[in-house]
């Protein structure tokens, strides 16, 4: 079923007067280009198995940057670069990783060391130790007891059965319910109890971290979110330079440290063996993007800008397929197509590939910064009024079901227009007021930028392939990057023709 309008009829009447004819042939010279010639498992195989993980700073990101500038420049791109756009920290490296249960019985682990982690002192083996700290009184249990051991914590959570499909694609009942999101409730809501309840628990558990590290286990052996083999990587945070030494930790699945707590709770011995090894990278502190740009053609509207990215970083449990090589795989591919088409647009058509997302959007906040504004003085830079809109991928590896428009009513019919020519590749659409967070177009939108992330189909980022171990090559669905891939470059085509930039938001007030 194709449904060629699914807004309020207010938010068509808003900004009516901004829409303007979509170039058809164009569009389809698009798509002809991107579903009959397309390079997006080439990409793919680039960004996702010869780089490998991406951990900011690492040599995986920096073989990954490597290879998008000079493809980018074979391409045809100018300016093509990689850009600093602030300090970050150390880079690390994992160069060895293993964990074994040895008694009662042999068996091998599945585990990944936490992002940052420090190596063990070689070889470590012994018996497990639990921690069960629920207070600090609690300490004293272990106090003087875990030097040198392996200390193992129980994951949070259940590990039951699933009778779900890990995949899923929305369905039409599905996306219209997100055309009338419900209000956000208000931060804090739930009551003083409840963020008292929140603060006590984290300060209890920087209190746990504290103690451990005083009594100095040699090695940390955790159980983490995840199910059937899949687990969800993480970060202690400690890639700022100076950070003091901490205890090596491993994450392993959580039915391997279940097993190892139903043995030891009923009187049998447990003991592991494990090393880890890992590298830091000292040498350059800074954080870097990659840009590289189509040039505008019109004399007039050369000056102003079409931004179009995703992150190149990722977590380093496995080769961060969909989060996110696959964003990255599609806004290579949508300027490739641009190239390859001939089309010329008016406005310069600039694609950025993030660092630094993981932990925190820090390569486009610090790009924004550099290049467009200070959100927090609210000091502009000449760029800023240049910039019509941004685009982002980061929701896995799944087909554009349409867009988010970030609060900007005024864009709604211009969306609508532009994917009317779409309707053959992009089903059931739907153009939502509502907001989605976590990624970098918010870096856009808290200075009034247009910036906006597509609504993707989930597939199975939710339950196997963010932040896990399972996001490789297999999870990608290279037929839905190809839609994706048009779909971008229609939209940024169209947005550096029109007459106008696409209208804004009021500006934030100076926080």
């Amino acid at each position: 079923m194709k449904r060629k309008l699914l807004i309020l009829p207010a938010l068509l009447l808003a900004g009516m007067t901004f829409a303007q004819e979509v170039d058809l042939k164009a569009i389809e010279k698009i798509k002809k280009e991107g579903l009959e010639n397309s390079k997006v498992e080439e990409i793919a195989f680039q960004l996702v198995d010869k780089a490998g993980p991406r951990l900011t700073n690492s040599e995986g990101y920096e073989r990954a940057a490597e290879y998008a500038v000079k493809q980018l420049s074979d391409w045809g791109l100018a300016n093509s670069k990689t850009e600093a756009w602030g300090e970050f920290g150390r880079g690390w490296e994992m160069e060895k990783s293993y964990i074994a249960m040895t008694k009662p019985y042999y068996m091998p682990f599945i585990a990944v060391p936490k992002a940052w982690t420090e190596s063990t002192k070689g070889e470590v083996s012994g018996k497990v130790i639990f921690l069960d700290i629920k207070t600090e009184e609690d300490f004293a249990k272990y106090k003087g007891k875990l030097k040198g051991a392996i200390v193992a914590i129980k994951p949070s959570g259940t590990q039951e059965p699933t009778y779900e499909a890990d995949a899923e694609r929305y369905t039409a009942e599905q996306l219209h319910g997100m055309e009338h999101p419900a209000p956000r409730e208000p931060r804090g809501n739930g009551g003083p109890d409840r963020a008292a309840d929140f603060r006590a628990a984290r300060a209890l558990s920087q209190k746990i971290n504290e103690f451990i590290i005083a009594e100095g286990p040699a090695l940390i052996v955790k159980g983490v979110n995840g199910r059937h083999g899949t687990l969800f990587t993480s970060s202690p945070r400690d890639y700022a330079k100076g950070t003091p030494v901490g205890i090596p930790e491993l994450e392993t699945a959580p039915e391997n440290v279940n097993l190892m707590a139903r043995l030891s709770e009923n009187g049998v011995v447990v003991e592991l063996e494990a090393e880890v090894k890992t590298r830091y990278r000292n040498d350059d502190l800074q954080g870097y993007n990659v840009i590289a740009e189509i040039p505008g053609s019109d004399p007039t509207l050369k000056s102003e800008i079409v931004m179009l990215g995703g992150h190149l970083d990722s977590w380093h449990g496995a080769t961060g397929a969909t989060d996110n090589a696959a964003g990255c795989i599609v806004m290579m591919e949508a300027v490739r197509i641009l190239q390859a088409t001939g089309l010329k647009p008016k406005r310069t058509v600039r694609i950025a590939l993030w660092g630094g997302e993981e932990q925190g959007l820090h390569g486009s906040r610090g790009y924004v910064k550099n290049h467009l504004g200070d959100r927090e003085t609210m000091e502009l830079l000449p760029e800023h009024e240049k910039v019509s809109a941004y685009y982002n991928i980061d929701n896995g590896t799944g087909k554009v079901r349409g867009i988010y428009l970030q609060g900007n009513a005024a864009v709604a019919p211009i969306f609508n227009e532009w994917f009317l020519p779409l309707d053959d590749i992009v089903d059931d659409r739907t153009i939502t007021i509502g907001n989605t967070s976590g990624t970098d177009h918010q870096s856009f939108d808290a200075l009034s930028i247009p910036g906006f992330q597509f609504i993707q189909d989930p597939i199975e980022y939710r339950t196997r392939t963010h932040h896990t171990n399972m996001d490789t090559f297999e999870r990608l669905e290279l037929d839905d990057l190809r839609q994706m891939a048009v779909v971008i470059a229609s939209f940024v085509y169209n947005t550096a023709q029109r007459d106008e930039l696409l209208p804004r938001k009021e500006l934030p007030k100076k926080q």
